[in-house]
């Protein structure tokens, strides 16, 4: 029997060699942050990589660009001789419009005033002017993430008390003005955020009561909703003008310019409502069963746990419908209201501006285009806020 120590009778440790394939793999892979020269030795210009992948990849996507770009020839040059180069910006007259071969913007320097305020006093508008500067403000700031403080909801009751005190005067030596004589962009500012911010918060409750196990809320949430959604908005306002004072006691009368907004609240509300439903169904159930565990009672579930979860969900449909809110406004006409898109029609009415209808319809299509990019730009920024810790 040979005698040998420890030591001699451990293992000899191997190392693992990879195979030559490997290494000649390893070896042969190119780095991920350069770039393959070409055969003069320069490096790729990624626009023209990327229009050669993408537009002139195939026949087809090549005649297609090669057709989009000579229509764009035939359109830009014009539209831009038009709208810019050739166009009439200065004067007091529709003189030099006549004489200039373009657009007639001297029409928007005439009449911009009738087309944000309306028919409000021409000695008073710095009051409108004011009261929409501060609601844009206030708008712009309440979308800022680090002013989401408690102090921004007494700022915002600072600034409605102080628009009511501009737009309605009768104290600190102003003027008292009805609102019959309101209109332009005031009008479309105050109606689409007043029911946008007065018909979120019921549209959550419609869209709870509609998915609650008592049978008589949800059957009125339901009746509520698809009613409001089978019939256009302008039943909505036809009615809220003409049928809600026939409910109101003897003697009681309610503005329409409240009765407007009513109809707008109530129809807008329909539509958040099923939006936010659908939020609320794309929820897992195991959410609903590990608050249960909890011990959470169903408000506590519904505000911590659900609603939560089903907003950051549903913020584009929702969003679109705040678009589409501002953008229905124009359809207050026919309640008396003279919103921008009406006090725009009104400064075509004068003889003299009347052939030069178009410019002021594309400014006035500027103005709505303004607002809903606005909003659609800061709900992609709301989006990516919300899924930032839940992105994959």
């Amino acid at each position: 029997m040979s005698k040998h120590s420890p030591a001699d009778q451990a293992p000899i440790p191997t190392v693992a060699i990879p195979p030559a394939h490997w290494a000649a793999s390893y070896e042969e892979e190119p780095s991920q942050a350069s770039v393959p020269p070409q055969a003069n030795g320069m490096t790729a210009l990624k626009p023209f990589g990327w229009a050669k992948d993408n537009l002139f990849n195939t026949p087809l996507n090549t005649a297609l660009t090669l057709a989009c770009l000579a229509l764009l020839w035939l359109v830009v040059p014009p539209a831009a001789s038009w709208l810019l180069l050739n166009a009439s910006w200065t004067g007091a007259s529709s003189e030099a419009c006549r004489e200039a071969a373009g657009a007639c913007w001297t029409v928007i320097a005439v009449k911009h005033r009738l087309i944000f305020f309306g028919t409000y006093p021409y000695d008073e508008q710095w009051r409108p002017f004011l009261a929409c500067a501060l609601f844009v403000a206030m708008l712009g700031a309440s979308g800022v993430r680090a002013f989401w403080r408690p102090w921004l909801a007494g700022a915002w009751a600072l600034t409605l008390v102080g628009m009511g005190v501009l737009m309605w005067g009768g104290v600190l030596g102003l003027s008292y003005v009805a609102n019959d004589r309101w209109g332009g962009l005031p009008i479309t500012l105050m109606l689409s955020v007043f029911s946008i911010a007065l018909a979120f918060p019921l549209s959550i409750l419609l869209a709870l009561g509609r998915q609650s196990s008592l049978p008589a809320i949800r059957t009125v949430c339901v009746g509520f909703i698809e009613t409001m959604r089978g019939v256009p908005l302008v039943s909505v306002l036809f009615m809220a003008s003409v049928m809600f004072p026939l409910f109101l006691p003897e003697g009681v009368t309610v503005d329409k310019l409240l009765r407007a907004l009513a109809g707008m609240t109530l129809f807008t509300a329909a539509y958040l409502a099923e939006a936010v439903r659908g939020g609320l169904q794309a929820i897992p159930r195991g959410q609903y069963e590990a608050a249960d565990a909890l011990g959470l009672s169903y408000w506590q579930k519904t505000a911590l746990i659900v609603l939560p979860q089903a907003l950051r969900i549903v913020i584009p449909p929702i969003v679109n419908q705040f678009i589409s809110a501002f953008k229905d406004t124009s359809l207050v006409t026919i309640v008396g209201l003279y919103d921008l898109l009406t006090a725009a029609t009104v400064a075509t009415t004068d003889p003299e501006w009347r052939p030069y209808f178009a410019e002021v319809y594309i400014f006035a299509g500027l103005m709505f285009w303004i607002f809903c990019f606005s909003m659609s730009r800061y709900s992609q920024w709301l989006e990516r806020l919300a899924n930032r810790y839940t992105s994959r």
